[in-house]
């Protein structure tokens, strides 16, 4: 069967966002230009802008796929994949059902980080002991569920059993690299809790500026697809359900960070020539601000490892 590879930045903040400040326009404009095939706007807890994106995305070449990170009563949540905004503030696993019911992915964004809302761990749906064994087939042959008449739970791709109706859902995966992480320790616990609960892992940028989209992604694998241009966003969700994902990112050297700013400023300075917005003159002040302050958030970075690496010889 044949089988093409997609790239995605599944978690993307515009200027919809109360913590966002790019339009969409541009971030399209800017995952095309970097080579992504899809990016999605996940603003906080609002989705009008994101499904802007979704409908003009192929006009830049993209798959287009609208989301939304919600504030739930636990943490903050990735809604993938739905065109509705997800109720407000309800329990974690009453938010994850809501989104895989009506056809998303429920993702869990930048987990055990409570500086961020991220969900803490005791909060994320599992599957428990008689899940597991309800999806583990009988030693004498039998289906899981066919004796005494009842009813086979459906298996979830990686391996995993569905809820039962009012039980606690399963998510769909976990963002096992958040770029946006200050250091690495948060993203190798969340690989760590993944891979025991059998949960596809996730990259993604967590952007809110326009420098920073793509620096990490997600890689999918989309069977029986000739082409990028044949994969739907459908394709897309039933992927990442799936787990055909490689995870794909890393903390930028400062001469990578430099080339990601420069080709930001230089492609938002050309949008906003083009589209003669008032902001413009804002916009690349705020650039050159944040590159200053990345320059010094690298050195540092720079600085604090140099003094780790000195004090092993002391």
């Amino acid at each position: 069967m044949s089988s093409v590879t997609v790239s995605i930045d599944p978690h993307v903040h515009s200027e919809g966002s109360y913590d966002g400040h790019e339009p969409v326009e541009l971030i399209l404009e800017h995952a095309a230009e970097i080579g992504l095939d899809a990016v999605v706007v996940t603003d906080h807890d609002v989705i009008r802008e994101s499904k802007r994106a979704a409908e003009i995305a192929p006009e830049y070449g993209l798959i287009g796929i609208p989301g939304v990170e919600v504030s739930t009563a636990h943490g903050h949540l990735l809604a993938v994949g739905v065109d509705r905004m997800p109720p407000r503030g309800r329990p974690y696993a009453e938010t994850v059902r809501w989104v895989r019911d009506r056809g998303g992915v429920a993702i869990v964004p930048h987990p055990f980080q409570r500086s961020r809302h991220g969900v803490r761990q005791r909060n994320i749906p599992t599957p428990g002991p008689a899940d597991e064994a309800a999806a583990t087939p009988d030693p004498a042959g039998e289906a899981p569920g066919e004796a005494a008449g009842s009813e086979a739970p459906q298996l979830r791709p990686n391996g995993g059993a569905t809820s039962e109706p009012g039980a606690a859902t399963e998510v769909d995966a976990i963002e096992v690299f958040n770029a946006w992480l200050f250091t690495g320790y948060r993203n190798r616990r969340a690989r760590r809790f993944a891979a025991e609960h059998g949960y596809p892992g996730v990259a993604a940028s967590d952007a809110h500026h326009l420098q920073y989209v793509g620096r990490a992604y997600t890689d999918l694998t989309i069977e029986g697809a000739e082409s990028v241009r044949e994969v739907t966003a459908d394709d897309v969700l039933t992927a990442i359900r799936r787990g055909t994902t490689t995870v794909e990112g890393r903390r930028a050297p400062i001469r990578m960070a430099a080339k990601h700013y420069v080709g930001a400023a230089g492609r938002r300075s050309a949008y906003y020539a083009r589209t003669g917005a008032a902001r413009g003159a804002r916009a690349t002040k705020r650039t050159a601000v944040d590159g200053a302050v990345a320059a010094k958030v690298a050195a540092l970075q720079s600085a604090h490892r140099t003094r780790r690496l000195l004090s092993w010889f002391a």
